[in-house]
């Protein structure tokens, strides 16, 4: 299962929270009653990665939330992907110290939960920072996209709410005073490729991280950690610079332009209006034939690969490409 955008701006759209000021204020009472109760001291590492049930969602996770991100991995024994992405999840939790707290929670026995979130497939991954339940991706994922997504969290979480994360004891830490030296993990053959695919993302150097990733594709043609980043960087460089009211406004004026369509869509998609994108394309393609029907399909599977495949929007809209083109 391929993860929802994760690299490229306005995936998780964190700024959009609902009454961020009343969440924040909330957040800030939480925390002074829990001082006040003696609590917020010292936290083991093992206390950073919880099994959440629906009779405990209330306390660990709602509660939890005015204090620290908290970050929600809904799983199943039965899903392979999830033992793919769950142990990554808990080593992250680890490792950022505090920053956020990991709760798993399995669907099989939290029917509920997993309704209230709308969960369509899993593994599905949200977050919740100071009561305020967020998206971030669905399906198995590369671990540079993850540490971009949790630091994005982090980062809203600490500016937007004060949440500094959970004080950790550094004795217990593993590396810290008093615990047996840690074996380093051999490091994969693309790993700071990768890496540096996603440093450039960072420093909005967009030509470096296509090149980066397109390193790894030369000798992996089938890396899907780079296949996804390639395709996300390859949007964020097309729309690059780009006036988004000229953009819309010339597809408005010329339906059958279709790189006035395709230009649009590309906008449409970084601006987290997926359907929108795809119901252009897909217009477009009903409405065209030869050579420009084939660039506007191209353009549309392009995107389709920057959603993932398993999106149920990615399902339905290639139903809708199907009909339109037969």
């Amino acid at each position: 299962m391929q993860p929802r955008n994760m690299s490229m701006s306005g995936v998780v759209d964190l700024a959009a929270v609902k009454a961020a000021q009343e969440a924040k204020t909330k957040a800030e009472q939480a925390r002074a009653e829990a001082v006040r109760q003696g609590g917020g001291g010292a936290v083991s590492p093992a206390d950073l990665v919880i099994d959440v049930d629906e009779a405990g969602f209330e306390s660990d996770v709602l509660q939890r939330s005015a204090e620290v991100p908290v970050v929600i991995d809904f799983w199943a024994e039965w899903c392979e992907p999830c033992k793919q992405l769950s142990p990554v999840l808990e080593r992250l939790a680890v490792e950022y110290n505090g920053r956020f707290l990991l709760a798993k929670i399995d669907v099989d026995a939290n029917q509920m939960l997993m309704q209230q979130f709308g969960i369509q497939g899993i593994p599905a991954v949200f977050a919740v920072v100071a009561g305020q339940a967020l998206p971030l991706f669905q399906g198995a994922a590369g671990e540079a996209q993850i540490r971009q997504t949790l630091d994005q969290l982090v980062q809203v979480g600490e500016e937007r709410f004060g949440l500094t994360g959970l004080t950790v004891d550094p004795d217990a830490v593993p590396g810290g005073a008093g615990a047996a030296p840690e074996a380093e993990e051999p490091v994969g053959p693309y790993d700071a490729l990768l890496e540096a695919a996603v440093r450039a993302l960072d420093a909005g150097d967009l030509g470096g991280a296509i090149q980066a990733y397109k390193n790894v594709l030369t000798d992996d043609p089938g890396n899907p950690e780079a296949q996804l980043g390639l395709a996300q960087a390859e949007l964020l460089h097309r729309v690059q610079g780009l006036d988004p009211q000229q953009v819309r406004a010339d597809a408005a004026g010329s339906p059958k332009d279709i790189q006035a369509q395709i230009t649009a869509a590309d906008l449409d998609l970084v601006g987290g209006h997926v359907e929108d994108a795809f119901g252009r394309l897909i217009e477009t393609v009903g409405r065209t034939a030869g050579d420009d029907r084939d660039a506007v399909r191209v353009r549309l599977l392009e995107l389709f690969e920057v959603v993932g495949g398993d999106d149920p929007r990615v399902v339905a809209a290639r139903r809708a490409l199907a009909r339109a083109l037969f």
